[in-house]
């Protein structure tokens, strides 16, 4: 079915004149009436009668009306949804308790005006996400391609900023009562990360890290999420594992697990965004500069070699 017939239908059938139609539509009247004409044919009715002072709908064309209503109102919100600036922002992160989700509520919090969608794509491969932005599903996302050669032309990735690393311990744990730790004191303890995604970003940095620091970090066994690991930690004597220091975690009171910062270096997890290279959400600025303006960390921090280039002296997207 012509749409654009359908709206004809409906702001001639409002404004009871062909041309009073065409005048709001921006058409001549000829191209009202043929659009009309082709909906009666379309539908085997006859949608108007013509009177002395305009057009008056049939039985037919008043059946019709609130149904033709709601399809041009549909088609004006599809529009809607896909023209930048007039939807709201869909941004993608790995998850509602992480850094980058974290850090987006903040923002919001301070504008509260911004229309913002938040949502999870629940893919390990960045290549999801990439395609994600292409296809226009999501405006932007939180993920890193650790070969950007390897990027669409048409997709760009920029620093959105650093995440530091604290080691998530429970009260029996031998170093539960540092207040920081160096990598080197890691060095002779078991750091399990379970479930570790083949290909994922966060694979190779547990690699690298690994073997920069020489660190024990075990992979072993299925991901039962946050509730179980938390679980263990609390009663383990030889577990820790490795959170952002930024992370939601939320556990039990009588677990009394401690989150311990690791400094000289700092461990940071680089944190990118990928968006469109060209026409990107006109309310991505705003979200950029905001990361921008989070407190620097140290001289003295490590990143992964595919770490990108600070907000600071990124381009504008």
């Amino acid at each position: 079915m012509d749409t654009e017939a359908v709206r004809s239908f409906v702001r001639a059938a409002e404004l009871g004149q062909l041309q009073h139609a065409a005048d709001e539509l921006g058409v001549t009247q000829q191209a009202v009436s043929k659009r009309i004409a082709t909906l009666e044919r379309d539908l085997g009715v006859q949608l108007f009668t013509r009177t002395a002072r305009g057009v008056e709908l049939t039985l037919d064309g008043q059946a019709l009306l609130p149904h033709a209503r709601d399809i041009v109102a549909g088609v004006d919100r599809g529009m809607a949804a896909i023209r930048p600036g007039s939807r709201a922002l869909r941004i993608d992160v790995l998850g509602l308790r992480t850094a980058q989700a974290v850090v987006l509520h903040d923002y919001w919090r301070s504008h509260p005006e911004i229309d913002l969608d938040v949502v999870t794509l629940r893919v390990n491969d960045p290549r999801a996400a990439v395609a994600a932005v292409q296809a226009g599903d999501i405006d932007a996302s939180f993920r890193s391609v650790t070969d950007p050669a390897t990027l669409p032309r048409d997709v760009q990735m920029i620093h959105a900023f650093d995440s530091p690393t604290e080691l998530l311990v429970g009260p029996r744990h031998p170093l539960a009562s540092a207040r920081t730790l160096t990598p080197a004191q890691l060095r002779r303890h078991r750091i399990w990360v379970p479930g570790i995604a083949p290909r994922s970003e966060w694979a190779d940095f547990y690699d690298q890290l690994a073997t920069d620091f020489d660190l024990r970090i075990d992979a072993a066994g299925p991901n039962f999420g946050n509730e179980v690991l938390l679980d263990i930690l609390a009663d383990s004597a030889d577990v820790a594992t490795l959170v952002g220091s930024r992370d939601r975690y939320i556990w039990p009171t009588n677990h009394d697990l401690r989150r311990i910062p690791i400094v000289r270096p700092t461990l940071a997890y680089p944190l990118s965004l990928i968006l469109p290279r060209a026409n990107p959400h006109p309310g991505l600025r705003a979200v950029i500069d905001h990361f921008a303006s989070l407190a620097p960390l140290p001289e003295s921090t490590w990143r992964p070699s595919w770490a990108t280039t600070p907000p600071r002296s990124a381009g504008k997207p």
